[in-house]
């Protein structure tokens, strides 16, 4: 393991102390609250996600549907249901345990595939499982959240469906017409696309700890154990099931990065929206660091081991 490979993630974990910290500096400038621009910046992130996909992108769905199945059930069971376990296990204050739930109930994020290029996964199916799992998010996402979360906090499930098909469907599909339209242009700015997505994600984290400072001080250690917890048990749940089900290692390491990690920004900007960011934010906030430092170590032990090639 080299230091600067986790350099990002050092560097959020540095802005999380700052945040926590420091709030006041980091949750306005000028009377202007920060969080306003949680929602614009994912919306940015998601644009570009789409303007980086074309229709082929989608054509891996057809040559391996069972294995992108088995990654959406195991995506959207495993991470809610323990979600859901640990908060009643552990009795957080109700928003706090729906913030544990809502980090659940998100789709993973681009974080994974990053994962498992290291990880000498199954990339092409890591990439589609994000895909769709982030497409159909807005109408899974409310839904879990409602039968899960409901007996926490109130879940409109229309009112969140709407926020997550405005910071997550229409900039995907914008970003999908503005690269079928202009393909040369957009070729022009991929390269910096990752990196801003990066930021953002950073951004998001930043604000999101220091809004919820002072509930994060009530809680703190023990929701980072929580977060733990539930961050490892996706990795290794998602990863059994995928070999149960008879998947090549290669597939199964996908799997299991894609279920233990979430987008945590989407959760996050979510939280937000929900005009909860103190309390429900906290869970994503956390997730986000804590995914990065255990993404790596298991994608750097991974690295080391060949997946054994099947017949």
């Amino acid at each position: 393991m080299k230091l600067k490979d986790y350099w990002y993630t050092l560097s959020i974990i540095l802005l999380v102390i700052l945040g926590y910290n420091f709030p006041d500096t980091f949750s306005s400038v000028g009377g202007v609250k920060l969080n306003t621009f949680i929602k614009p910046v994912l919306q940015v992130i998601m644009l570009g996600m789409g303007a980086t996909m074309t229709v082929k992108d989608f054509a891996a769905i057809f040559k391996s549907p069972k294995k992108v199945l088995i990654g959406l059930v195991c995506q959207f069971t495993i991470m809610p249901f323990l979600g859901l376990g640990l908060s009643k296990v552990f009795s957080f204050p109700p928003e706090i345990a729906a913030g544990i739930i809502l980090i659940g109930s998100s789709p993973s994020g681009l974080a994974s595939n990053v994962m498992a290029l290291m990880a000498k996964a199954n990339v092409a199916l890591s990439i589609t499982i994000t895909t769709i799992a982030t497409l159909v998010a807005p109408v899974m996402t409310p839904f879990l959240m409602k039968y899960l979360g409901g007996g926490f906090i109130e879940v409109e499930f229309w009112a969140m469906f709407w926020d997550m098909a405005q910071m997550v469907l229409l900039p995907i599909i914008l970003g999908l017409v503005i690269n079928k339209i202009v393909p040369k242009v957009v070729a022009r700015f991929k390269h910096i696309l990752p990196a801003f997505s990066m930021l953002g994600i950073a951004y998001i984290i930043l604000i999101v700890t220091a809004s919820g400072a002072n509930s994060l001080r009530t809680v703190g250690l023990l929701l980072v154990l929580v977060v733990i917890i539930h961050n490892i048990f996706g990795y290794t749940l998602g990863y059994l099931f995928a070999k149960m089900l008879k998947l090549k290692e290669d597939d199964a390491r996908a799997v299991s990065l894609e279920v233990g990690m979430q987008n945590a920004g989407l959760a996050s900007a979510l939280a937000n929206e929900m005009g909860r960011i103190a309390t429900a934010g906290l869970a994503p906030a956390i997730f986000g660091p804590v995914m990065n430092i255990t993404g790596s170590m298991l994608a750097n032990f991974w690295s080391k081991k060949q997946p054994a090639k099947q017949p």
